[in-house]
């Protein structure tokens, strides 16, 4: 089970950090990763997080986000800075180990 936390609404420029914590004993050999799904487009890879530390980000929220993960806490996190209306969407967390889990979107909300 995956329960994101920490979404809101900022204003253009601010930061906020998204928090997904996992229950099971899996989380620490799994690949860890935040999706977002904007009003009438398609979910998108925000940011994604292995094992062994390599992390890839969308072109859209390089050098502004930035994933990491805490094994001892089975929890990922998402720090989120500069942040933009579009950037505004249901974010996801996601678990990959053999199959994808997926917790309940939390809600990003920036006005401009």
């Amino acid at each position: 089970q995956l329960q994101a936390s920490g979404g809101g609404l900022v204003q253009a420029g601010g930061s906020l950090r998204l928090s997904c914590a996992a229950s099971g004993s899996i989380f620490s050999i799994s690949v860890m990763g935040w999706y977002r799904q904007a009003p009438g487009k398609q979910r998108e890879l925000v940011a994604r997080l292995n094992t062994a530390g390599s992390t890839n980000y969308a072109d859209s929220v390089k050098d502004r986000f930035t994933i990491s993960r805490e094994n001892a806490k089975n929890t990922v996190y998402l720090q989120m800075n500069s942040l933009k209306p579009e950037d505004t969407a249901v974010y996801y967390c996601n678990l990959f180990y053999r199959v994808n889990y997926w917790g309940k979107g939390t809600l990003v909300t920036v006005s401009s």
